[in-house]
């Protein structure tokens, strides 16, 4: 195996340098396997299958503020293994507002492919609270004050509601406004 120098540093690979300490590929797939092997019997176990019934899909913001709140909302709910997840800016306002008009067949495709492969029962649509995608959607007057994007939220969860009866109208939909404390404000 040729060793070019450049700089005075070995620009041969790291595979290249264990072959020539006496380890071959192989053996380092073997050692792999092994670690794999014993690291398997801790933790949590993950079932890994591209069909099966599962409970519900969960439609999130991208925000990072709530990765964390939308997981403890599943966890109460019990949904931990049982649900898939969609994550999207505004979460439901990226499914129906006007300004992100390119994203919503993204979303409403992937819903379909969870139906099929899945067989959910239930669409939850968690919009949240302070959301820069709602801003950049409707406008700051639809923010400006809790009251005022309350409404917007529920309007706009409401025209989600609407098209996935259209489309999925065997879907029970609920869908809610996360505060960034993580409670959560359901509407009907």
């Amino acid at each position: 195996m040729a060793d070019r120098e450049h700089g005075g540093r070995s620009a041969m690979c790291g595979c290249g340098r264990a072959m020539a300490a006496g380890l071959d590929r192989r053996a380092l797939l073997r050692g792999g396997a092994g670690a794999a092997a014993l690291l398997g019997g801790f933790g949590p176990r993950l079932v890994l299958a591209a069909g099966g019934d599962y409970e519900a899909m969960i439609l999130a913001c991208i925000d990072p503020r709530l990765q964390e709140p939308v997981h403890a909302y599943a966890q109460q709910r019990g949904l931990i293994g049982k649900y898939s997840q969609f994550v999207i800016a505004g979460a439901a306002i990226g499914a129906v507002a006007p300004k992100f008009a390119a994203w919503h067949q993204a979303f409403w495709d992937n819903l379909a492919v969870t139906v099929d492969l899945h067989h959910i029962k239930r669409l939850i649509a968690i919009d949240h609270r302070d959301c820069g995608a709602a801003r950049l959607a409707y406008g700051d007057a639809k923010v400006a004050t809790p009251e005022v994007e309350t409404e917007t939220h529920k309007a706009a969860l409401a025209e989600f509601r609407k098209e996935v009866g259209q489309r999925q109208p065997k879907l029970i939909v609920e869908a809610g406004l996360m505060a960034l404390d993580g409670s959560i404000q359901m509407f009907a």
